[in-house]
């Protein structure tokens, strides 16, 4: 009775994370607007007179909150899959660091939990240093949403956020962004170790212009947890998923997890399944404010072997064989 009891608590703190990463923006957005037309009109006016005041907020370091990082249901989160962070270097509280994380996956479930959450212990591990999960700029105009996620330690994944976070708040600041964004979470699935870094050179120039080191992270398993319905290339959804993805900054995708509370069949929740984040050695970028075409291939370059390395020699241990290998389109 009491594994049961334990595997639907699991269940159940992982499904809260889905439905809020999907809905919330929305259903706040919404309701509020709702409110408007009520007799309880004052309370949208007062946020809504709070969120223009308030509007810079994100860009300009965010409004991290330790309490809600360190939440007993991340620690349930991190248990149903499980998942676990490896270091395999030590992080300097003396430099600045831009993060490179891979793949995306559908919703990455492991990016949120390391680096947005304390489950995993980042603190212990990189002590003196500050994570901030950089996502997509739009979801910060939600209303409420904007004040959970920025609670967590998220930033718009803008130039001017970033930017910001690497001059204006001293040393000890990690930006971690998912490099492949929408056009990877396209390739995301089970059994496929594919990234989209060819052409991804903007993370490789930040550093750059701001100094900070480059530090490629693998989160092994994110492409297995969700079972995505691939479009015929041509259809009217494919094309679709391809608008979104240059105009909107992000891919709407159809896919297929388990049920809330393990039946097999079509639901939100995903599957089960180990993954584990690896950081990687960060590589040392001089401080180049105008860095030129070569020096951006030239680290880019870099950035590329460090990954690869990184996947061949920690593949095995997560779970992967010795013949799986790491493409990048």
């Amino acid at each position: 009775m009491e594994d049961f009891m334990k595997r639907h608590v699991l269940a159940i703190s992982v499904f809260q994370w889905v439905l809020t990463f999907l809905l919330m923006g929305t259903f706040f957005a919404i309701l509020l607007l709702y409110l408007l037309f009520t007799s309880l009109w004052i309370i949208p006016v007062v946020y809504f007179t709070w969120m223009i005041i308030d509007w810079d907020t994100p860009v300009k370091g965010g409004r991290r909150v330790e309490w809600v990082r360190r939440w007993t249901v991340w620690k349930h989160f991190r248990d149903y899959f499980p998942i676990k962070l490896i270091q395999s270097a030590s992080l300097s509280p003396d430099r600045n660091y831009v993060l490179g994380c891979h793949p995306h996956g559908i919703i990455p479930a492991s990016a949120f939990c390391n680096f947005s959450t304390e489950a995993t212990g980042f603190s212990e591990k990189y002590p003196g240093v500050r994570p901030y999960l950089a996502v997509l700029a739009g979801v910060f105009r939600l209303p409420i949403y904007r004040e959970y996620i920025m609670s967590a330690g998220m930033a718009p994944v803008s130039k001017d956020s970033l930017k910001y976070l690497l001059t204006c708040c001293g040393t000890g600041n990690a930006v971690f962004i998912i490099v492949g964004g929408a056009a990877e979470s396209l390739q995301s699935s089970p059994g496929e170790h594919t990234i989209t870094l060819s052409n991804r050179r903007g993370f490789v120039r930040l550093a750059l212009e701001n100094g900070a080191d480059l530090v490629p992270v693998y989160s092994f398993g994110e492409n297995d947890i969700f079972e995505q319905v691939r479009f015929p290339p041509d259809s009217w959804a494919w094309k679709l998923q391809l608008l979104f993805q240059k105009h909107v900054g992000f891919a709407p995708c159809l896919f297929k997890g388990t049920g809330v509370f393990g039946q097999d069949s079509w639901g939100l929740n995903p599957f089960p399944r180990p993954l584990t984040s690896v950081v990687g050695r960060p590589i040392r970028v001089p401080h180049c404010p105008v860095p030129s075409e070569d020096e951006v291939e030239q680290y880019h370059a870099l950035y590329i072997d460090g990954l690869k390395k990184l996947f061949d020699e920690y593949k095995v241990s997560c779970g992967l064989s010795a013949s799986d290998s790491l493409k990048i389109i």
